[in-house]
């Protein structure tokens, strides 16, 4: 995206936080593409058989961006860094659900606008893991806890997570690759 565009969707968003609605109808088409990379992103990594569709997810994870009345928008990198949290919630929500109802019999699918997902009961246990991992980790250095959560559920690059979390690129490589080790054990369980 070029920096007349980035440009743009920052002073939209800023518009928005100060109560300018019209400023959404013109924010929807410039960010509305990059949602549906970042949702196509996660979901390649998951199992084939999920029929979770990248605009369900997007279209929910939008609804939640806009509905924020108590958030100040900085810019792009922070309306796209809260993007991935809320998709990180939306499939760990679902997760959930799905262990919820396990004992129920067949797997249930949740509706999500036009689509549905449908995670395997390991899945949905790894998912679920993997979350409480970061929220430990949150809690030990919420940086590292916040890259990983740009990076694996928001899709962003190295160089879109510095620019969000307002560090240089070397600290968001140093601190990913050690995040991925911890979370590594605890999920593995030779953690702590």
């Amino acid at each position: 995206m070029d920096t007349s565009a980035q440009s743009d969707i920052t002073m939209l968003l800023i518009d928005l936080s100060e109560g300018n609605r019209d400023a959404l109808d013109k924010l929807i088409p410039l960010v509305y593409s990059e949602l549906r990379q970042m949702a196509a992103r996660y979901l390649r990594r998951e199992a084939a058989s999920h029929t979770l569709q990248t605009t369900a997810l997007v279209h929910e994870a939008y609804l939640k961006l806009v509905d924020q009345k108590k958030v100040r928008w900085q810019n792009r990198s922070h309306f796209f860094a809260i993007a991935a949290q809320s998709m990180r919630r939306i499939l760990i929500d679902h997760a959930r659900s799905r262990l919820s109802d396990k004992r129920g019999g067949s797997e249930q699918k949740i509706a999500l606008d036009e689509g549905a997902i449908d995670i395997s009961e390991e899945r949905a246990s790894s998912l679920i893991a993997l979350d409480e991992a970061l929220e430990r980790l949150a809690e030990i250095d919420p940086q590292k806890s916040r890259i990983v959560e740009l990076r694996f559920f928001g899709g962003l690059s190295i160089e879109e997570t510095a620019q969000s979390l307002g560090i240089g690129t070397a600290t968001v490589i140093r601190q990913w690759r050690m995040a991925k080790a911890w979370l590594y054990k605890e999920v593995m369980g030779d953690g702590g």
